[in-house]
Parts: C-alpha cells; structure tokens; sequence
C-alpha cells in the first residue's frame, strides 16, 4: 500500500503582472522509519505500534548497521535508543545531524531513564523529540506522524530549490563558453567569506549566490545575451534587467531570502554608477561585492568570444584599477587579489561545514520537468 503525493508545483514571477507555475510529477511514496536499538524486544514493541500504519520499516542492532542502511536507503525518520553498547544516542544523532545528505532526517531518542540531564543531552545533540519509556502507542503514533508530515514539507521545499537551482544551470548551459562559472563562483565567494570571518549563513549565502546570481538571465532572449557586438541602449536596458527578474524568481523561497541581495546589487559600483539601484559605498550589500569581485575575476580569466582569457595577474591588475577609479571596494579588493595569488585558498575551505556543498543538479533526475524549464525559460523571455 503507497500513499499518493501531490504534485510539487513552483510558482515564477513571469513579469507584466503574470506568473507562471510548472510541475514536477506526482511520485508514490511510503514514508520509511529506520529503528536503531540493541534490544530486539524494543525494536518488536515499536514495530507492533506502528504496524496499523503503511511505513516501510528498517531495523538495525548497532549504530553500524544504521550508517550503512542510511548509505543505501531513503530515510525518513530515525527511532534511536538512548544506551547502546558501541555509540550512545546523542553520538548517533549528531553523526547523523553533520552529514549533510541525512541533516534533514527527523531524530526520535527513547530511553527508561528519566531525568532531564538525558534529554537535555538528547536534544542538543540534534534529536527532534525525546521519549520516555514504556511508550504510549496513541502519543507514539501521533508524534511520528506529525514528524513525518514536517519531513515531507521540508523535502517539497528542498525540492523547490532543486528545481530553481536547475534553473540557473540551464543559463549557464545556454552558453558553452561559460564553462563551470557557477561552480568557481561559488569557490571564490566562500573562500572569501571565510578570510572575512564571515558566519555560517553568510557562507551558505555566498555559495548559493554563486549558482544564482544571474537567474534572471533566463528572460533575456538569446539575440541579446549572445550578441557579438555591443548592445544598443534599449538592448542595454533589457539586460539590466536580468538582477530584478533574478530576484523575482528567487523571492517566493523564503530559505533563500538571504540570498536576494546577492542576486539584485551584484552589478552595483562603490561610487553609485551602478545598476538597479545606485547603491554608493557600504550601502551595497557587503555579499553582493564580495561576489561581484569573484564575478568579474572569472570574466576575466576566462575565454569568450569577443576576448581570450586573462592571465590572473592582468585580471588582479584591472579589478586593482577599477577599485582606483571607484568602482569597487578598496580593501574588499586588495584582499580578493591576495586569495586568487595562492590557488589552493580557492577550494572548500577547512571548517567550512558539509551543509554548504550545494552539488550541480541532477539533470536526469530532474529530466521530466526539462520541457517545462524550457518552456519557462521562453515564457521569460517574451
């Protein structure tokens, strides 16, 4: 017996007062609950409670066993027991709270031993609720079911991203010239967070601003994005564009707000010259310069079809120059240049936590929704 998702349907600004929604497919899904605990009565207990529901149930005797289950099935909640003999449950759950690929699993810990020392311990070490024995089958059952439904609004966002992330892909695939720009973006972005001092959420920002920051290239028709020669001033305008509709795209996903100043202010100038909003100074968001410096390096040191690649010292030499003119932060600047001197700074940095690895999109895990990404892509370009 399989219990029927609805569809996931992600709703685009499509401009002119419109938007434009397109669908990934419905999937039959069974919510799977691994039980992790030593003592086969306790795993019989828990399987007889949650029998009258249609869950797939997984068992492991060690935590061992667990990992390696986690490694070769989709979990969606894991009952852990408190004691075990080779790794006690707050060790187990954060284990399993640091790999980013299980992060997001939800973490029951059940123990016979009261005292609000153990669920304290529990709770900090990530578990998401904390149970005591003996159970109550009703309170059993309606805490995984409330947990379960938390999982699955959780995965419909995680998949939302996916597919906005797929989106940016499909700019950057427009043009072959372009190489993996999203990924060294990325790279330069965080390594330059992380010489800053910058926390976690800056970071994860940084680096998803690298796959993002010119979504909105998707409504620009490919006569201007891939012209040969220079734009006319009507032409010019539509490409300014590309930050506001970027923005737009990304604004329905609140975990992304962070984010949308990345996307708008990354084509700002410290002396107020740039686009969409004359920002001056401090006023541009200090992640939007950082991954404008980042941009223009790549730019430069890469091959296009109006210009061969820059060697990194030129590239350091103009971003130096415009900061002298004005454009750019000074110091912002002067810090970037002395990353990009020592190439091994520019890769995921040491304590740069798992979570911020943000893998390019399966393109055919996502191939059913490829004719409506295209489809959006040409809706966004009218």
């Amino acid at each position: 017996m399989t219990r029927s998702e609805p569809a996931l349907t992600t709703v685009v600004p499509a401009g002119k007062g419109t938007s434009l929604a397109f669908t990934a497919p419905a999937r039959e899904t069974t919510a799977t609950v691994l039980l992790v605990d030593s003592v086969e009565i306790n795993r019989h207990v828990l399987k007889g409670i949650l029998k009258a529901s249609p869950y797939r149930i997984l068992e492991a005797r060690h935590p061992s066993e667990a990992f390696r289950l986690l490694d070769h099935h989709s979990v969606d909640l894991i009952i852990v027991d408190m004691m075990m003999p080779d790794m006690a449950g707050p060790e187990f759950c954060r284990r399993v709270k640091a790999n980013r690929r299980t992060r997001l699993i939800p973490i029951v810990i059940l123990t016979s031993v009261q005292g609000i020392d153990n669920e304290v311990a529990g709770l900090e070490s990530g578990a998401d609720e904390f149970l005591l024995r003996p159970l109550h089958p009703a309170a059993v059952r309606t805490r995984v079911r409330a947990m379960l439904r938390n999982k699955r609004a959780i995965d419909s966002l995680d998949e939302a991203e996916s597919i906005l992330f797929a989106l940016a892909q499909t700019v950057e695939q427009r043009d072959k010239e372009t190489g993996n720009h999203c990924q060294r973006l990325a790279s330069y972005a965080v390594a330059m967070g992380v010489a800053l001092g910058l926390g976690e959420d800056d970071l994860i920002a940084l680096h998803r601003g690298g796959y993002l920051h010119d979504i909105g290239k998707i409504s620009i028709p490919d006569a201007i994005l891939f012209k040969k020669g220079s734009l006319s001033d009507d032409e010019w305008k539509l490409m300014r564009q590309h930050t506001l509709r970027g923005e737009e795209i990304c604004r329905p996903m609140k975990t992304l707000a962070p984010v949308l100043p990345i996307i708008r202010n990354h084509h700002e100038r410290w002396d107020g010259s740039g686009y969409p909003d004359g920002l001056a100074g401090e006023e541009i968001p200090l992640l939007a310069r950082i991954l404008q410096l980042a941009d223009i390096y790549d730019a430069l040191t890469s091959a296009r079809s109006y210009k061969p690649a820059l060697a990194p010292a030129r590239a350091t030499e103009i971003l130096q120059q415009e900061a002298e003119m004005g454009w750019r932060d000074q110091e912002l600047v002067l810090l970037f240049c002395e990353l990009v001197r020592d190439p091994t700074l520019i890769r995921p940095p040491a304590g740069v936590p798992d979570r911020l690895e943000i893998a390019a999109p399966n393109f055919s895990a996502l191939e059913p929704m490829r004719d409506s990404l295209e489809n959006l892509r040409r809706e966004l370009s009218k």
